[in-house]
C-alpha cells in the first residue's frame, strides 16, 4: 500500500504572515514602554519636537536661540511627523526606527528573491531576529532611518541588475532616489553603498543597459538630496565650511569627538558589536567566513565572478563600507547598522548553500520572547538618563508651569521636552563665557546673558559639588536663590526671583 502524502502544518505552509507577524511585534512591542533616554534620543526628540512649536521645519533647532547643525533633517523630519499624528509620547518618537526596521527586513527579503531565490524567508526571518537590529528599534537615532534609506537603494540595484533589463533604469532611478534620502538623513556617510555597487558594476561589465550613473538618475538625487542644503547654506554664511570641515574631515580624520579614534579603536567597538550583535546567527556567519578566501580566488576568473555575482555583491556591501569604518577615527556600534543586511542576506544564501532549513518555529519563538523580555526590562532599569524620571520629579516639586529648564555646567537633558509637554525650552548654560564653535557650541549661552533675560517660569539645575559656586555667582548678579527640596540624582533643583532693589543679600 502506497503510505498517504504527508501534509505540512499551515505555519510552514503559508509562513509569510508568521514572518510578518514575528516582525511587527518585535518592531513595537514594548517601544512605548520607557521614557526618553538622555543625551541622544533626547537631543533628536528635542530638535524634532522644536520643529513643531515654531513651524520652522527647515533650520533644526536646540532652542529659539541655537540651531542644531550635526544632522540633516530627514530623522526629524519623521519623527515629528509621527509625534503630530500619534501624540506626544516615547512610542510616536521610537516609531520612525521601528518602521525603518520593518522596512530593512522588507528589502532584504526582496534581495535574497533576487539573489538567491529560495532563501528570501530565511533572510526576512535573519534580519528580524538579529540582536542589533532589533535592538537598534528602541533608540532614537539617524541610523535606523539611513540604513533603511541605503537598504532601498541597495534593493533598487539589485531589482535593475538581477531582474528584467526592460525595467532596470526605472529601479536605477529609484536607487538613486534613495540614497538622495539617505544623503538628507546623515550626509556623505549616506553614500557609502555607492562603493561596492560601483566596484561590483565595474568587476562584472557588459552591461551597459544597467549601468549606474545614468543622469536620469543623478537628476533624481539632486532634486531628493540637494535643496535643503542649498537652502540652509545661503540662509547660514559658513555653514558649508562648517558641513565639510567638522562634521566630514573632523570625524574621518580625527578624534576630535572622541569616539574610540586610537588605532585599536575599530577591534574595541566593531568585533563585539559583528560577534554579539548578529545572534542567533553568528555561527552561520562564521562558517561563511572561513570558506570566504576560497571564494576570493575564485572570484580573479571574471567566468566564476559571474555564476557567483550575487554572492560578490553582498560580499562588496559588507567589506568595503566596514574597511572606511576601521578606517574612519570616529566609531560607534549604530555607524554599521546598515551593513546588516548584508549580513542577513550572508546567513540565508550561506544556509540554503548548506542546504539549512530555518530552525523550527518554537525555537524562533522562544528567542523573540527573549528579546521582548530584554526590551521590558529596559524600562525598568535604573538611570539617570531617563527623562521620564527627571519629569516626574520636576512635576513633584514645582506647582507652576515650567517654560524653561536650564542645567547650569551639567548634561542637558533634552528629552524633558517630550516628558514636560510642548513649548518647553531646554538649554544648557556655562558659568563663565568662552569662545565656542558658532554652529555646534557646547552651551547654549552664559549665566550672565542669561540672568539678564530673566525669563518666567524657568527651573534651574545643576550638580550639586558646583552649588555653592553656581547661588554665589547668581546672587551676586542680584538674585535671590531658592532650592526645591533636597538634591535629587547629585543635582539641585532651584528657582532665581530678581531681588528687591531695597532688600539686602541674604547672609550664608
Amino acid at each position: 500500500m502506497s503510505e498517504a502524502p504527508v501534509r505540512l502544518p499551515r505555519m510552514l505552509r503559508r509562513p509569510w504572515p508568521w514572518i510578518a507577524l514575528l516582525a511587527v511585534v518585535l518592531a513595537l512591542g514594548f517601544l512605548g514602554s520607557r521614557g526618553i533616554w538622555d543625551p541622544d534620543e533626547g537631543r533628536y526628540t528635542n530638535v524634532a519636537l522644536n520643529m513643531l512649536d515654531s513651524g520652522d521645519w527647515l533650520n533644526p533647532r536646540r532652542n529659539d536661540e541655537v540651531g542644531h547643525w550635526t544632522k540633516p533633517p530627514l530623522t526629524y523630519w519623521a519623527i515629528a511627523s509621527s509625534i503630530a499624528l500619534f501624540g506626544q509620547t516615547p512610542f510616536a518618537a521610537r516609531l520612525p526606527a521601528a518602521l525603518s526596521y520593518l522596512l530593512c527586513v522588507l528589502f532584504v527579503a526582496r534581495m535574497a528573491r533576487r539573489i538567491a531565490p529560495g532563501s528570501e524567508r530565511t533572510a526576512a526571518v535573519v534580519y528580524a531576529t538579529m540582536l542589533f537590529p532589533f535592538g537598534a528599534t528602541q533608540l532614537i537615532t539617524t541610523d535606523y532611518v539611513l540604513a533603511a534609506t541605503e537598504t532601498l537603494g541597495v534593493w533598487a540595484f539589485v531589482e535593475a541588475r538581477f531582474g528584467s533589463a526592460r525595467r532596470a533604469l526605472y529601479w536605477l532611478v529609484l536607487m538613486w532616489a534613495g540614497f538622495g534620502l539617505a544623503f538628507l538623513t546623515k550626509g556623505p556617510p549616506g553614500l557609502l553603498p555607492l562603493l561596492p555597487i560601483l566596484a561590483y558594476d565595474w568587476l562584472l561589465r557588459g552591461h551597459a543597459h544597467r549601468r549606474v550613473l545614468q543622469w536620469s538618475g543623478l537628476l533624481v538625487f539632486m532634486a531628493v538630496a540637494l535643496p535643503w542644503y542649498a537652502a540652509v547654506i545661503h540662509g547660514n554664511p559658513g555653514l558649508l565650511r562648517y558641513f565639510l570641515g567638522d562634521e566630514v574631515v573632523g570625524r574621518i580624520a580625527s578624534n576630535e569627538f572622541r569616539r574610540h579614534g586610537q588605532w585599536w579603536g575599530w577591534i574595541a567597538i566593531y568585533a563585539p558589536t559583528l560577534l554579539l550583535g548578529t545572534l542567533p546567527w553568528t555561527g552561520t556567519l562564521w562558517r561563511w567566513l572561513r570558506a570566504l578566501p576560497v571564494q576570493l580566488r575564485e572570484w580573479r576568473l571574471p567566468v566564476r565572478r559571474d555564476e557567483q555575482r550575487g554572492w560578490l555583491l553582498v560580499t562588496l556591501w559588507l567589506a568595503l563600507p566596514l574597511i572606511v569604518f576601521c578606517l574612519s577615527r570616529s566609531r560607534l556600534p549604530l555607524y554599521i547598522l546598515p551593513l546588516f543586511g548584508a549580513l542577513a542576506l550572508l546567513v540565508a544564501m550561506q544556509r540554503q548553500r548548506e542546504g539549512r532549513a530555518l530552525p523550527p518555529w518554537p525555537r524562533l519563538v522562544a528567542w523573540a520572547v527573549l528579546l521582548l523580555a530584554l526590551k521590558a526590562a529596559a524600562a525598568y532599569w535604573p538611570t539617570h538618563k531617563n527623562a521620564a524620571d527627571w519629569a516626574r520629579e520636576i512635576r513633584a516639586r514645582t506647582q507652576d508651569r515650567v517654560g524653561e529648564v536650564l542645567f547650569v555646567d551639567d548634561m542637558a537633558r533634552y528629552g524633558l521636552h517630550l516628558h514636560l509637554g510642548r513649548g518647553v525650552e531646554i538649554e544648557r548654560i556655562t558659568l563663565d563665557p568662552y569662545p565656542q564653535s558658532r554652529f555646534n557650541p557646547d552651551y547654549d549661552e552664559d549665566l550672565a546673558t542669561e540672568l539678564g533675560e530673566h525669563e518666567p517660569d524657568t527651573l534651574w539645575i545643576t550638580h550639586a559639588r558646583l552649588w555653592p559656586q553656581v547661588r554665589e555667582r547668581i546672587e551676586a548678579q542680584g538674585f535671590d536663590v531658592e532650592a526645591l527640596g533636597a538634591p535629587y540624582r547629585e543635582r539641585v533643583l532651584f528657582r532665581v526671583t530678581p531681588r528687591p532693589a531695597d532688600a539686602a543679600r541674604p547672609a550664608r
